[in-house]
């Protein structure tokens, strides 16, 4: 089984920063893409930030030069920098990760989500 661990949700005012972390463990022999959704009250989930192993990285337009993803490799995580933030960027962040099991299998996998508000 592998779990995701996030952290760093928080209230933020209007133009602050925040910077989630996710943390990927368990049976883990390799982690394709990992990224971040986010799904605001009601409203779909959607894309914010992905980057592959090698570094390759894709954001939704309405964080493109203001949110930045990376990751360490050796540690399994990932993290979003998200820099002047607004109060349409309030939702639940969700950590996602493609992991191929030490068994060879491959799969999807979800953190539980960490709040993300801004205050206008």
């Amino acid at each position: 089984q592998v779990q995701l661990v996030e952290s760093g949700g928080g209230l933020v005012q209007t133009g602050g920063s925040l910077r989630l972390s996710c943390a990927a463990s368990g049976s883990i022999f390799s982690i394709n893409v990992m990224g971040w959704y986010r799904q605001a009250p009601g409203k779909q989930r959607e894309l914010v930030a992905v980057i592959t192993s090698g570094g390759t990285t894709n954001y939704a337009g309405s964080v493109k030069g203001r949110f930045t993803v990376s990751r360490d490799n050796a540690k399994n995580t990932v993290y979003l920098q998200m820099n002047s933030l607004k109060p349409e960027d309030t939702a639940v962040y969700y950590c996602n990760a493609d992991v191929r099991s030490l068994w060879g299998t491959e799969h999807d996998y979800w953190g539980q989500g960490t709040q993300v508000t801004v205050s206008s």
